[in-house]
């Protein structure tokens, strides 16, 4: 063959993912909710080491080795990675395994019904600026992109918030980036926000949304300001909005984290963000090999800190616990049934 190649171009056996229809998505449920100890998948108990994740494939009738398995968490972004030291002192609390029970059930019902299902937070304020950004990216040889030698924040272009709503069912992702203060009102404003240009229109026939959350922050389980917001949103949408929190210390079980967070760190490694359209593009650009998109905005509204509710206005949020830990998973109403 000419230039010593022995192949046609094309030729040789077919890739496994092609071979196999459905096998990246399964291997993607199974490597990122077999967290070790974490109830929430077939793995439990078990290292996601590649001959274990290919026993489990192969339990739903996936037939590809283990090495082939190494290949392509490799392609998906995946490394070896050490333990770190990033946990918090003190000992779990003890309802930690049911509550993740109970969030995956919760789960399994509202997508069996074909309700939405919807992962939170708010990524870490990022200074915007020609600052040095984390990681590295191909450039020519001895021509690295030159970046301010100091990383104090630039008063006229202030931090920017990203504030992300991920579909679970969908695999579709929205973020909201703020440039004002992360606070209840701003989180409730970036659900409605996916609500108006995505979840409606995927979802015409809801009545429900179930939001999985961390503990704290703007949407956390003692913020009265994020119960009352929600129930303006509740009353602007007409839907039910089931709430359940991660228990304490285990907010990187959130679905958000590792399926869409961190596929945004990745495309803006090693690139300065030196401006809120740099910022939105990045975030807009992201594609995985799992089908993941995500649409991106800019919010320039802001938000006053330190509001408080009073006991008077609590009382109005049409609030109902669950039995199960009600303090962390409940439901706001809408004041008047559409």
């Amino acid at each position: 063959a000419a230039g010593g190649r022995i192949r046609a171009v094309g030729a040789g056996r077919p890739r496994a993912e092609k071979k196999n229809a459905g096998l990246l998505q399964a291997l993607a449920r199974h490597v990122g909710d077999s967290t070790y100890g974490s109830p929430q998948s077939a793995l439990l108990w078990t290292t996601k080491s590649l001959r274990n994740l290919e026993s489990a494939l192969a339990d739903e009738g996936f037939k590809v080795s283990y090495r082939t398995i190494g290949t392509l968490l490799e392609q998906m972004g995946y490394s070896l990675q050490l333990n770190q030291k990033n946990l918090q002192v003190g000992e779990a609390h003890m309802d930690r395994d049911a509550q993740f029970r109970f969030i995956n059930s919760q789960v399994d019902v509202f997508l069996a019904a074909g309700q939405p299902v919807i992962s939170i937070d708010a990524k870490k304020k990022e200074n915007v600026g020609n600052f040095i950004g984390k990681g590295a990216e191909y450039a020519k040889k001895g021509e690295p992109v030159q970046v301010l030698d100091h990383d104090f924040p630039l008063p006229e272009n202030g931090k920017a918030t990203p504030y992300g709503i991920y579909d679970i069912g969908e695999n579709k992702g929205f973020v909201n980036v703020g440039i004002s203060a992360d606070t209840a009102e701003f989180a409730v404003d970036s659900i409605w926000q996916w609500w108006n240009q995505m979840g409606r229109e995927m979802y015409p026939g809801a009545d429900r949304l179930l939001v999985t959350a961390d503990g704290g922050g703007s949407n956390g389980v003692r913020n009265r300001l994020w119960k009352v917001s929600l129930q303006r949103l509740a009353d602007a949408t007409g839907l039910e909005i089931f709430v359940s929190h991660f228990p304490p210390g285990t907010s990187k079980w959130n679905k958000i984290e590792h399926r869409m967070f961190s596929q945004i760190t990745k495309n803006w490694r090693g690139r300065p963000l030196v401006s809120l359209q740099v910022i939105i593009s990045l975030i807009a650009a992201v594609v995985t090999s799992t089908g993941l998109t995500i649409k991106c905005q800019c919010s320039d509204k802001k938000y006053e800190t330190g509001i408080k509710v009073s006991d008077a206005e609590l009382a109005k949020v049409k609030l109902t616990r669950d039995l199960f830990h009600g303090e962390w998973n409940y439901c706001v109403s809408p004041t008047h049934k559409k």
